[in-house]
């Protein structure tokens, strides 16, 4: 059992193509955020590489499932990552995070959000989210 919990959650109307970006997009943003989430190095015969050392939830949610996590996690000071819909159309980092600069505070068109932090902050932060099919 973990102490903490690592959810992303995903607008649950995306195409398959734009809910596996955002998801490998948010996850990389928790890894970069909380360096200690992640596990032992994993070692084959060829070298080794790192994984996150805990499981990672995948959550669909509505729009306003996601505003209203983002507020809670925020609120709570949890480790945060979003995706805002017009970094679908961008084709580079540089583009990604002017149009995230711009997404307005209390209004982002959030398509992805990611959360991590002690068990039951983040379960209630995604609360309303369910499990990802």
């Amino acid at each position: 059992m973990f102490d903490t919990k690592v959810a992303i959650m995903v607008l649950e109307d995306l195409a398959v193509w734009q809910k596996l970006n955002v998801t490998a997009f948010l996850a990389t943003g928790i890894a970069g955020a909380a360096p200690e989430a992640m596990g032992e190095p994993y070692e084959d015969a060829e070298g080794t590489m790192r994984l996150l050392g805990q499981p990672i939830m995948i959550l669909a949610a509505k729009p306003e499932i996601l505003a209203r996590a983002r507020r809670q996690a925020l609120e709570r000071g949890l480790i945060c990552a979003a995706y805002v819909r017009a970094m679908f159309d961008t084709g580079h980092d540089a583009a990604n995070r002017e149009v995230f600069q711009a997404s307005p505070i209390d209004a982002m068109d959030l398509v992805g959000f990611a959360v991590r932090g002690p068990r039951k902050d983040v379960d209630k932060a995604v609360k309303g989210a369910k499990l990802h099919s």
